[in-house]
C-alpha cells in the first residue's frame, strides 16, 4: 500500500461545499483577470526607450529647454539621415559619439519615434 500523498486528499477529508467552491472559482477568476490586465498593458512605442538618451539634452519629449535644438515633430527621414551620418563620420562632438552607440535600425526607430511627437507650437512672448 502506498503512503498518502500530500497532494491528494486524505480519505477522511470532507468534500468542498458548493459555497466554498463558488468562492474559490470567483477568487481564481479575479486573479486571472488581474494577471491578464498586467500582461496586456501596451508596450511603449518603438524607439521611445532608445530615444530616452536624446532627452537629456533635447528635453523631455524632444522639446528642448536650454540652448539645444528641439527635435520633436521633425521629418523622420531627415533626422535619420543626420543620425546615420553622425554615426559614421569622425567624431566632431557629443552627438557623433551618441549616434555611434546605435545600429542603423535603432537610429531609424529613434527618428521615427521623435517625428511622431507633436511639434512644439510657436509661442509669442508677452511683455
Amino acid at each position: 500500500m502506498n503512503p498518502p500523498s500530500r497532494f491528494s486528499p486524505s480519505p477522511a477529508a470532507a468534500p468542498i461545499s458548493h459555497a466554498r467552491r463558488r468562492s474559490l472559482v470567483r477568487e481564481f477568476a479575479i486573479a486571472a483577470a488581474v494577471l491578464a490586465s498586467l500582461s496586456t498593458q501596451a508596450a511603449p512605442p518603438p524607439g521611445q526607450l532608445l530615444a530616452s538618451q536624446c532627452f537629456q539634452c533635447h528635453g523631455t519629449n524632444g522639446r528642448a529647454v536650454g540652448g539645444f535644438e528641439s527635435i520633436n515633430g521633425k521629418s523622420a527621414d531627415d533626422m535619420y539621415k543626420k543620425l546615420l551620418e553622425m554615426s559614421t563620420r569622425r567624431p566632431e562632438g557629443i552627438m557623433d559619439v551618441q549616434a555611434r552607440a546605435y545600429t542603423p535600425i535603432q537610429l531609424k526607430l529613434i527618428a521615427t519615434y521623435l517625428a511622431s511627437l507633436p511639434a512644439q507650437a510657436a509661442t509669442s512672448v508677452q511683455r
